[in-house]
């Protein structure tokens, strides 16, 4: 007989082996976003969203060329025959008038495009977004650089006629004239913020602004010289601070000497047209972020 052969048999006394396992890993940290990051995002998501919807509202877009146009043309049609200023012989009226329509553009561009503050609250937006982690300063930037874009987009169209009024392109003085219209409008964005946070109806918005932004524009020395006009007027035209952004387009577009023509006896605002534009803008954003900032 044939020896058997023991066969190994594994108790359950006997552990497997197994595989060596490699070390747990660490879950990789996650980075947040530090505070400028999270302010310039708010800023970058309102200023995109104001002028995503303006491009989608064609009517906006055809009214923001047509209607300047138009004024334009009839107000200087109808006072080209009358219009006369000493010292600006060369100057008629239609070319008198395109910077104060420029102007004009910036100032209704900036009452549309603060609407929208109203709007915003009601629908329940602005106040989704003063709830996140982005400041009420950066609300204000965002939504004031939103409008002064889609301001500075109407108004660069309307510049493209500059020749028909007598503007020789090669001679303008485009720092110039950039500075004075970004300024412009940032300072009315702010003033428009201001009132639209205060303000609950747009139709109350847009009395409020019949009542306060259009004087401004009318007394800005857009449609007639501060030459000219009585002692009382002329004061009045001189503190107004918008007519250092007409007087501002002017120079830019027709050089000093016409400005100095049509302006104050003692030269208006010539040369100052950046500073104090600097600090109009500077006072009504400080004015729209007090009032975003505001506890209701």
């Amino acid at each position: 007989m044939s020896a058997d052969i023991p066969v190994p048999v594994p108790t359950s006394l006997e552990a497997p082996e197994q595989a060596p396992q490699a070390a747990p890993v660490a879950p990789a940290s996650r980075r947040e976003p530090g505070t400028l990051a999270l302010q310039w995002a708010t800023v970058r998501v309102l200023l995109a969203r104001d002028v995503v919807r303006f491009f989608r509202q064609p009517s906006r877009v055809i009214g923001a060329l047509a209607q300047p146009i138009l004024f334009w043309f009839v107000i200087g049609s109808g006072f080209a025959g009358s219009f006369r200023v000493e010292g600006a012989q060369g100057l008629g009226y239609q070319q008198f008038f395109f910077p104060g329509v420029v102007t004009m553009v910036v100032l209704f561009s900036a009452i549309f495009a603060t609407i929208t503050v109203i709007e915003d609250r009601k629908e329940g937006f602005l106040q989704a977004v003063l709830a996140g982690p982005g400041s009420r300063l950066a609300v204000v930037l965002g939504k004031a650089l939103g409008s002064s874009t889609i301001a500075l987009m109407q108004a660069s169209l309307f510049l493209l006629f500059a020749p028909l009024a007598g503007v020789d392109v090669r001679a303008v003085d485009y720092p110039l004239l950039a500075a004075v219209m970004v300024l412009s409008a940032l300072a009315l964005t702010g003033m428009g913020m201001a009132l639209a946070w205060w303000v609950r109806s747009s139709a109350g918005y847009h009395a409020v602004m019949s009542l306060v932004m259009l004087p401004m524009w009318v007394l800005s020395g857009a449609m007639f010289p501060v030459k000219g006009a009585g002692p009382v007027l002329s004061w009045v035209m001189l503190l107004n601070p918008m007519r250092f952004s007409v007087e501002g387009v002017r120079r830019a577009l027709y050089g000093a000497q016409a400005s100095l023509a049509v302006g104050s006896a003692g030269g208006g605002g010539v040369g100052w047209e950046v500073p104090a534009l600097l600090a109009f803008a500077a006072v009504f954003l400080g004015l729209a972020a007090f009032s975003v900032s505001r506890r209701e």
